[in-house]
């Protein structure tokens, strides 16, 4: 009888060898997730692919990256009030990532160094006009352009950029910096006609023979109040005030300012004021600050320029270098009631910051489309109810800030791109958010945010020079290396270090890893282990 043995030994690496994947009820999965700052961008940037570029101190590949959806990074790191840090899951360890500043720093080091976007080599011989020359505009322009489209915008006013020349002070948005990154959307091939205003959409369509057109033409007419006056008063509204900051002569606007309304564009006028030679600028709002519409940011830094906020007060009457405020109360809805009382205040000028309006007269007669509260109805792909005619930014029902604009013009562009080709859209798949819950921070250290310089305070109440300064390179490198990689792998190696079966494999330098089923057994080590919520147990099939 032949004896059986007790135990067979095996190689280590053979056929047979630990092969315990049988035993899994569940195998893990690298997975790609949306990343919070990603989600949050209404431009529509993928801001975790670009930092990871700016991390390894490729700043051109992150730049690039960066302009496959914005083509306007030193403007944005400049205005955008960064909803991307508001999301950032980092907040929730220290501080949110300076997403905004590392943008600058890559938007100015592009200036610098003279980066250039090429060309496409092939036109598709469709004409597009765009008219305006503003955020919307000048995105719609640039995308539209790198899809091989014939663009020519059309622009009302003597030079180009929109409210981004005419309504933001020049210390928050140095004229040099958008005059470069409008020259470099120019240099493509884009036809700028300035001082040329469009005052029928369909005739100036028809004659240029353009096969669709773009409406961009912002919000530039500042709204206005019946406030009783005296014939001396010295009433104008702030955005023909901080409109005529571009001209040769700045507006005389007296010692005492007044500004009435709450919003960033109240915050603008009354540095203005300030930067003028008022000794005394105050913003009347008849809210209270947590009700106020501008950012925080804006507001602390009027604060600190010496700007006063009068709350819960409403203008009643202007004249004789006065004006009588009301004195208001919140009710139960939160709206002002007036309460009575009454008070005097010196003002030389009183600046009306109560919101913009666009100017659609040209689109007066125009069958099919829909206005509605002064803003013109659009469908998914902005499309308006006329044929081949899309509209965006401000003149459209959404936020009105830059980044929302470029986001339009963006979106703009690739639906105009799909009408003139006659191929729908369809809408991207879309990946689950990355949420903190699914971060293994342990593995990150501690490392609080850049603090980006600002310029003295005595420099700022009597200059316009620019107020927030930017990163140096190493200073940018640390921020842009705060990046946690919500949702998305970036080759930490934990998975393969930890894993008890040997059972992941590297694939090599940004190939990632593989999992070896017939070794994994399930245990969902690597899940637990891995810092950026990269991969999830799934059952098994």
């Amino acid at each position: 009888m032949k004896e059986k043995p007790f135990a067979i030994t095996l190689d280590v690496g053979s056929s047979l060898a630990n092969r315990t994947g049988a035993w899994r009820t569940e195998r893990p999965e690298y997975v790609h997730r949306l990343p919070p700052c990603n989600q949050a961008c209404p431009a529509g940037e993928n801001i975790q692919q670009w930092l990871f570029h700016a991390e390894s101190g490729d700043y051109e590949s992150a730049w690039r990256q960066l302009m496959r959806d914005n083509p306007l990074p030193a403007v944005m790191g400049r205005v955008c009030y960064h909803p991307c840090e508001t999301a950032c899951n980092r907040v929730q360890v220290d501080n949110a990532v300076g997403i905004n500043a590392v943008e600058r720093f890559l938007g100015d080091e592009a200036i610098k160094r003279g980066w250039r976007v090429e060309a496409p080599a092939a036109s598709s011989g469709k004409q597009v006009l765009v008219v305006g020359s503003g955020p919307a505009g000048l995105s719609a322009a640039y995308h539209l352009r790198l899809l091989g489209h014939e663009v020519t915008i059309r622009e009302a006013q003597e030079r180009p950029g929109g409210m981004m020349r005419y309504g933001i002070p020049r210390y928050r948005l140095p004229r040099e910096v958008l005059d470069a990154e409008i020259d470099r959307i120019l240099a493509l091939g884009v036809t700028l006609e300035c001082g040329t205003r469009v005052d029928d959409v369909l005739a100036a369509r028809r004659d240029g023979g353009f096969d669709a057109v773009f409406l961009a033409v912002g919000a530039g007419i500042g709204r206005r109040t019946y406030i009783p006056a005296g014939d001396s008063a010295h009433i104008l509204d702030a955005v023909a005030l901080l409109g005529s900051m571009e001209g040769e002569d700045p507006p005389l606007l007296g010692r005492t300012v007044a500004v009435y309304g709450g919003g960033n564009t109240a915050m603008d006028a009354a540095r203005t004021a300030r930067r003028l030679g008022a000794t005394d600028a105050v913003v009347v709002y008849r809210r209270t600050r947590d009700r106020m519409p501008a950012h925080d940011e804006e507001v602390e830094e009027a604060l600190e320029e010496g700007v006063r906020l009068k709350w819960l007060s409403t203008i009643k009457h202007v004249g004789g270098g006065r004006l009588t405020v009301e004195r208001m109360r919140l009710d139960e809805s939160g709206f002002p009631q007036p309460t009575g009382e009454f008070e005097e205040l010196d003002a030389d000028t009183v600046v009306l910051a109560l919101g913009q309006d666009s100017d659609l007269s040209l689109l007066k007669g125009m069958p099919g489309l829909t206005v509605d509260h002064g803003t013109v109805r659009v469908a998914e792909g902005l499309i308006t109810g006329q044929e081949g005619i899309f509209a965006g930014g401000d003149m459209v029902p959404d936020e009105r800030t830059v980044t929302v604009a470029v986001g339009h013009g963006r979106k703009a562009a690739r639906h105009i791109d799909a009408y003139l080709r006659g191929t729908p859209r369809a809408p991207g798949a879309k990946h689950a958010p990355a949420g903190y819950d699914r971060l293994n921070t342990w593995y990150y250290s501690d490392a609080p945010a850049s603090v980006r310089p600002r310029l003295e305070l005595a420099r700022r109440v009597s200059t316009f020079d620019e107020v927030m300064q930017g990163l140096d390179e190493s200073t940018a490198l640390f921020e842009a290396r705060r990046c946690m990689s919500c949702g998305n792998c970036f080759e930490c190696d934990n998975c393969y270090g930890v894993c008890p079966d040997n059972a992941i494999t590297k694939l090599g330098p940004g190939q990632g890893f593989a999992i070896d089923l017939d070794y994994c057994k399930g245990c969902g080590l690597c899940v637990a282990e891995c810092p950026c919520g990269a991969m999830e147990m799934v059952p098994e099939e």
